[in-house]
C-alpha cells in the first residue's frame, strides 16, 4: 500500500489533477536524485519500469542518467532497487529485430548512453558476484543485452575491469541452473571474436567447468544446456591457437572423445567398439550436440607441424565415424569434411574398419556387421554406392547422401596427393603378365556399359568413379602411363558391384565362371578405348527425341562425367591423345559442338574444350595428326569454339561449384515429381521419404579449378598453326618425361641426403663414446688426486705420531734415571727396554 500511495502521489500534480506521460516521467526522474529517500527512489524506478514499454523514448531521454546513478549507488545496497533498475535498463536497451527501424535505433541509442563510459559496465561486472539471485540474474540478462548491441565496446571494458572474469567463471558452478545457463549464454557472446578474452577465460578454468557441466548433464544426450556449453568450448578453441595448445596439453581431450563413445587410448590395430559405431539417434537434440563435438574434434585433428598422438587419434575417430558407424548422414559428412588434408600419418590402406548395414524391415533397430575391410576400400565403396550400399535410400538420390559421398571424394583426393599412392592404386588395376586385370570396384564402375533406360544409381556410381579416377591421374604423368596399359576383363559389367563387402555371418559369393574359349578372339580394349566407346554410346542415346526430360538430364550428367575425366587424362599426355583419336573420338566430339539448336552450354563447351586439348597435345605421329584436326577446327569456326568454351563458364551449374561442396539441388520439375512417384524405394528399404531433397553432381571443384587455370591456353591453342609448338607444355611428351625424370632425381637426392644423415648420426656415435671416456678419465683423475691428498694427510699424521712417540720415550728415560737416583728398583723389562733404546 505504501508503494501504491507513492506512485499515486507521483502521478498527480500539485493540484491533484492527472498529468501527461511526459510530465509524469520528468517528475519520476526527479525522484531518482540521491537526495531523496531510498524508498522513494525504489518507487520511482518501479514506476519508470512500467512506463518504459510504452514510452521508451521519453523514459530514455529524461530518466536514463538517473537510472544509471541508481545502478551505480544503490544496486549493491538494496537488491530490490538493483533488480528493478536492471530490468528497466533492459527494456530501454533491448533491440527487437522484428521492430521498425526507428525502434531498433532507439535501443542502440540507449545502449550507447549506458556505455558512454566504463562505470556502468564495471558496476555490472561487480554485481555478478552478488549473492542475491534476482540481482545476479538481472545483471546477466542486461550484460547479454548490451553485448548483443555493442559487443566490441563491452569486451574492451571487460578487459579493463578490476573484477569480472573470476565472478563470471564462478557462475558456471552456481547451483541454481537458471543462473548457470544464463552465464553460459553470456560467455558465448562475450568471447565472440575476442582472442584476448578467450585466453583469459581458458586460463581461468572455463574449459574444465564447461566440460563438467556437459558431463553432469548426460553428455551428448543432454538438452540445450549441453549445446550452449559445447558452443562455448568451440568458441574458445576454433580460432585461438593459444587455447588449442592449452587444451591439447591438458587432460580434457579424452573427456571430449568419450562424449561420443570413442576410446581415447584405442590401439591402432584394434577395431572401434560397437558402442561407438552403433548408437541411438532418435533424439534430435543429440544430433546438434554431436555435431558440436565433431567440430571440436576436427579442430584438434589439425596440428601445426608433424602429427602427434592426439591429432592421429582425432583423425581416426573422424574416419570411423564417417565410414563405419550408424551416425546420421549429416554428421558423417561433417566428420569426413573435417579430416585433415595431410593424411600421411594415418594410412587409410592399412587402417581396418568394420562397417555395419541395417537389416531390412527393422526400421534401423537391427544391424549386420560386415567383414573388416581397409578404410580406403570402405571409403571408395561409400563414394561409388552411397551410404549402406543404397539399402535405405534405394534409387532416391538425396542431397544429404550425395554430400556424404562428395565429402568422401574430398578425403580420397587428399589421400592420393602423393604420386606414390596414386601410382600404386592405378598399378593395382593393371594386369600382370600371364594374368587378367583385377576387377576393382573403381574399375568396374568406370567400365559399366550405359544402357537405356538408365539406372540412376549406376549412372551416379559411374560419375563418381570418373571423379575418383581423375584425382588419380591429374597430377601424375606416371599414373597416366600406367592407366594407358589398363585392359579390363571382358564382361566385367555383368558382375555385381554390391558384393564388395561380405556379411560377417555369411560366406563369400561364388567366383564368376571363367570365359570360354569360344568367345570372340578380338584384341581386348584398353580402358581409354572403353571410355571413348561409352562416351559415343551416351551421345547417341541422348540424341533421341523421345527421351523424358529426367532421363535426358541423366544422360547429360553421364556425358559430363566422361568428358571431365578425359579432359584431365589427355592433358599433357600425347600418347593418350593419339590413342583416343585413333579410337574414332574426333567425330564423337564434333557432332555435339556442331549442333546449332543446342540449348545446353555444358556439353558443347566440354566437347570444344576436349577437342582443343586433343589438338594442343597431339604431338606424336599417328593416323590423326594436328594437320588433320586443323581443317575441322577451321570449318567449325574458331570464334564459335571459343564461344562454346566461354559459355560453359557462365552456366549456373558451373558457377555454383565451390571448394567445400559441389552437390547441387535437383531442380523441381513435374518430370522429377513423376519420376519419384514411379521409382519408389523397394519395400525392404523402409517407408518412402518424399520430403527428402534430391541432389545431383555435375563438376567437382578440382575440375573447375583445373578448367579455370587452363581454358585460356586452349582458346589460344586452337587458333595457332598445326606446326607450332605447344603453348601449354613446350615439347609435350618430352617435357612430361623431363619433369618426371627431374622428380626422380629429386627423390633420389632426398634418399641420398637421408642416407648421409644416417651416416652422420652413426659417425657421431663414436664421438659420443670418446666424450664418455674423456669424462671417465677426468673422473678417475679427480679420484687419484683425492687419494693422493688423503695419502699425504696420512703420512703427516704418521710423522706426528712418531714425533709424539719419541717424546714419550725421552720422558720415560728421564723418569727411569730419576728412579735410579732415588734408589728405586727398575724392572728388568724396563731395563731391557732401556738398553734396546740405547742400542
Amino acid at each position: 500500500m505504501d508503494f501504491l500511495s507513492q506512485i499515486n502521489i507521483a502521478l498527480r500534480g500539485p493540484t491533484g489533477q492527472p498529468q501527461s506521460a511526459s510530465d509524469t516521467i520528468s517528475r519520476l526522474a526527479d525522484r531518482l536524485s540521491p537526495s531523496t529517500l531510498l524508498a522513494d527512489r525504489r518507487a520511482a524506478v518501479l514506476a519508470l519500469k512500467g512506463l518504459a514499454r510504452d514510452w521508451k523514448a521519453d523514459v530514455g531521454e529524461r530518466a536514463l542518467p538517473g537510472l544509471l546513478d541508481v545502478l551505480q549507488n544503490d544496486a549493491e545496497v538494496d537488491a530490490d532497487i538493483g533488480k528493478a533498475v536492471l530490468e528497466t535498463l533492459i527494456l530501454l536497451c533491448e533491440v527487437d529485430d522484428s521492430a521498425p527501424a526507428a525502434a531498433r535505433e532507439l535501443g542502440y541509442k540507449h545502449t550507447d548512453v549506458v556505455l558512454a563510459d566504463e562505470k556502468a559496465s564495471h558496476k555490472l561486472f561487480s554485481l555478478l558476484a552478488d549473492h542475491s539471485f534476482y540481482l545476479r540474474y538481472s545483471a546477466l540478462q542486461f550484460l547479454s543485452t548490451i553485448l548483443q548491441n555493442r559487443r566490441h565496446v563491452v569486451q574492451a571494458y571487460f578487459l579493463k575491469a578490476p573484477v569480472g572474469v573470476t565472478s563470471l567463471i564462478a557462475l558456471l558452478e552456481d547451483k541454481r541452473e537458471i543462473i548457470r545457463n544464463e552465464a553460459i549464454f553470456t560467455i558465448q557472446s562475450l568471447i565472440s571474436q575476442s582472442p584476448e578474452i578467450q585466453k583469459i577465460m581458458a586460463f581461468e578454468g572455463a574449459f574444465e567447468k564447461l566440460l563438467n557441466i556437459i558431463v553432469n548433464e548426460q553428455g551428448v544426450e543432454g538438452g540445450v544446456v549441453v549445446q550452449d556449453a559445447l558452443a562455448c568450448v568451440d568458441g574458445l578453441l576454433r580460432f585461438n591457437q593459444s587455447n588449442q595448445s592449452y587444451f591439447r596439453g591438458s587432460s580434457l581431450p579424452p573427456v571430449l572423445l568419450s562424449l561420443i563413445g570413442f576410446p581415447p587410448s584405442l590401439p591402432f590395430d584394434a577395431p572401434a567398439p560397437q558402442q561407438f559405431a552403433l548408437q541411438l539417434w532418435d533424439v534430435p537434440q543429440k544430433h546438434t550436440n554431436v555435431s558440436f563435438v565433431v567440430g571440436i574434434i576436427g579442430v584438434l585433428s589439425r596440428h601445426a607441424g608433424p602429427p602427434d598422438v592426439l591429432s592421429i587419434t582425432c583423425t581416426r575417430c573422424l574416419v570411423e565415424l564417417g565410414i563405419a558407424s550408424n551416425a546420421p548422414t549429416s554428421i558423417k559428412a561433417q566428420a569426413l569434411h573435417l579430416i585433415p588434408s595431410n593424411l600421411g600419418a594415418l594410412p587409410l590402406a592399412q587402417m581396418v574398419v568394420t562397417p555395419y548395414v541395417p537389416v531390412p524391415d527393422t526400421n534401423g533397430e537391427e544391424w549386420d556387421r560386415l567383414e573388416p575391410a581397409s578404410a580406403l576400400d570402405a571409403l571408395v565403396e561409400l563414394v561409388l554406392h552411397g551410404e549402406y550400399n543404397g539399402i535405405i535410400d534405394g534409387e532416391r538420390r538425396t542431397k544429404e547422401g550425395m554430400e556424404l559421398r562428395g565429402a568422401a571424394v574430398a578425403v580420397f583426393q587428399n589421400f592420393v596427393q602423393k604420386e606414390e599412392i596414386s601410382e600404386a592404386i592405378v598399378q593395382a588395376m593393371v594386369s600382370q603378365p600371364g594374368s587378367q586385370a583385377p576387377v576393382t570396384p573403381l574399375l568396374y564402375a568406370l567400365t559399366t556399359v550405359p544402357v537405356s533406360p538408365l539406372n540412376i544409381p549406376a549412372v551416379t556410381s559411374t560419375h563418381f568413379a570418373d571423379l575418383l579416377f581423375a584425382h588419380l591421374l591429374r597430377a601424375s604423368p606416371r599414373a597416366k602411363v600406367l592407366a594407358r596399359s589398363i585392359v579390363p576383363q571382358a564382361g566385367t559389367s555383368g558382375q555385381s558391384s554390391t558384393a564388395f563387402f561380405v556379411p560377417a555371418d555369411g560366406g563369400a559369393p561364388p567366383p564368376a565362371p571363367d570365359a570360354g574359349d569360344d568367345e570372340d578372339a578380338d584384341a581386348p580394349q584398353t580402358l581409354l578405348q572403353i571410355l571413348s566407346e561409352h562416351l559415343s554410346l551416351a551421345f547417341l542415346a541422348r540424341s533421341r527425341s523421345d527421351l523424358p526430360d529426367r532421363e535426358a538430364r541423366e544422360w547429360d550428367r553421364l556425358c559430363v562425367g566422361y568428358l571431365t575425366l578425359l579432359i584431365q587424362w589427355l592433358w599433357e599426355d600425347p600418347p593418350a591423345v593419339r590413342e583416343f583419336l585413333e579410337a574414332g573420338a574426333l567425330g564423337v566430339l564434333v557432332e555435339p559442338i556442331n549442333q546449332t539448336a543446342e540449348e545446353d552450354a555444358v556439353i558443347p563447351g566440354l566437347c570444344a574444350f576436349l577437342l582443343g586439348v586433343c589438338y594442343e597435345f597431339n604431338r606424336e605421329p599417328g593416323e590423326v595428326t594436328r594437320a588433320t584436326i586443323h581443317p575441322i577446327l577451321t570449318r567449325l569456326g574458331i570464334d564459335m569454339l571459343v564461344g562454346r568454351i566461354t559459355h560453359l563458364r557462365d552456366d549456373d551449374r558451373f558457377k555454383a561449384i565451390g571448394p567445400d561442396n559441389f552437390v547441387l539441388s535437383y531442380p523441381a520439375a513435374p518430370a522429377a515429381v513423376h519420376h519419384q512417384a514411379q521409382h519408389q524405394p523397394p519395400p525392404s528399404a523402409g517407408p518412402p521419404k518424399p520430403e527428402a531433397e534430391e541432389g545431383e553432381i555435375w563438376f567437382d571443384w578440382a575440375f573447375v579449378d583445373f578448367w579455370k587455370s587452363n581454358y585460356y591456353t586452349i582458346q589460344k591453342g586452337i587458333a595457332v598453326d598445326p606446326n607450332s609448338l605447344s603453348l601449354a607444355a613446350g615439347q609435350g611428351a618430352e617435357s612430361a618425361m623431363l619433369i618426371a625424370s627431374l622428380k626422380d632425381v629429386i627423390r633420389n637426392q632426398a634418399a641420398e641426403i637421408e642416407k648421409l644423415q644416417n651416416q652422420i648420426e652413426s659417425l657421431s656415435a663414436p664421438n659420443d663414446e670418446v666424450e664418455g671416456l674423456r669424462a671417465q678419465v677426468n673422473t678417475l683423475t679427480e679420484q687419484v688426486a683425492s687419494a693422493e691428498e688423503k695419502r699425504r694427510d696420512v703420512e703427516k699424521e704418521q710423522e706426528d705420531l712418531l714425533v709424539l712417540l719419541d717424546e714419550l720415550n725421552s720422558k720415560r728415560r728421564r723418569d727411569k734415571d730419576r728412579m735410579r737416583e732415588a734408589g728405586l728398583d727398575v724392572s728388568e723389562d724396563e731395563a731391557e727396554d732401556e738398553d734396546d733404546e740405547e742400542e
